[in-house]
């Protein structure tokens, strides 16, 4: 890889730059970053194309957490040679189970009249026990959740609810990739990240531990080591 990389990060759910800014702080000596929106698309795809639209055109490191591991299987399958790499963060490669899609159409309903009363039901599933009342984890999901509001939430899940099955696309992802995932991940737990890596042929599966789904935010060091670490054994 070029010496100057650059890496451009896929934020989950009511999640902006501020999920990944630890990580960005620590990647800035060694890669340009950038984060991209997915906040106005209306469906997987057209969050891809988006993204794809806005990026450099040299070969990028892509890096996706939940949500934006959705729109990163997307982009390896709409254009696999403008990636370098891939590091997919709490995610999943199935589609929307019926007892998922249950599960969010009752929050959708909720956020229609109580946003609050969704960021209280949704972080003990988003967070480690341990992590989730720190104002460095709390806070920040707080903050990201009331600035981009309901309206971005109800988008947002609508793509999550129709996202395509990308377990038969895992084989065609050639690229190095990194699959991270917490210990206590309670929303895409360790066997959908083996999953994932089992599917992939040059992965890498990293498990980080005391940790839950926003994996930047509950060990933000740890997953910075990681993708440091990666990054810089990829541009040797």
């Amino acid at each position: 890889m070029k010496a100057q990389t650059h890496v451009l990060f896929l934020p989950g759910l009511l999640n902006d730059a501020s999920l990944f800014q630890q990580q960005i702080d620590v990647l800035s000596a060694v890669a340009s970053t950038d984060v991209a929106d997915l906040t106005q698309a209306e469906t997987i795809a057209d969050a891809a194309r988006s993204v794809l639209d806005h990026a450099p055109k040299e070969p990028f490191v892509l890096v996706g957490l939940s949500l934006g591991g959705y729109v990163a299987f997307e982009i390896m399958r709409q254009a696999p040679e403008r990636v370098a790499a891939l590091a997919l963060l709490d995610t999943s490669a199935r589609p929307e189970s019926p007892e998922a899609r249950a599960a969010r159409t009752a929050l959708m309903t909720l956020a229609e009249t109580d946003l609050e009363a969704v960021f209280e039901q949704l972080m003990p599933r988003l967070s480690h026990p341990d992590r989730m009342n720190q104002p460095a984890v709390r806070g920040v999901v707080h903050s990201m959740m009331s600035s981009l509001g309901k309206g971005i939430f109800l988008r947002q899940q609508r793509m999550i609810m129709t996202r395509p099955d990308s377990r038969p696309s895992l084989a065609d992802i050639r690229c190095p990739t990194l699959v991270i995932c917490g210990r206590e991940d309670l929303i895409t737990p360790l066997p959908i990240a083996a999953e994932i890596a089992a599917g992939i042929q040059d992965s890498r599966l990293c498990i980080v531990e005391n940790c839950g789904h926003l994996s930047p935010l509950d060990q933000p060091d740890e997953v910075a080591r990681l993708l440091l670490e990666w990054i810089t054994h990829l541009r040797h």
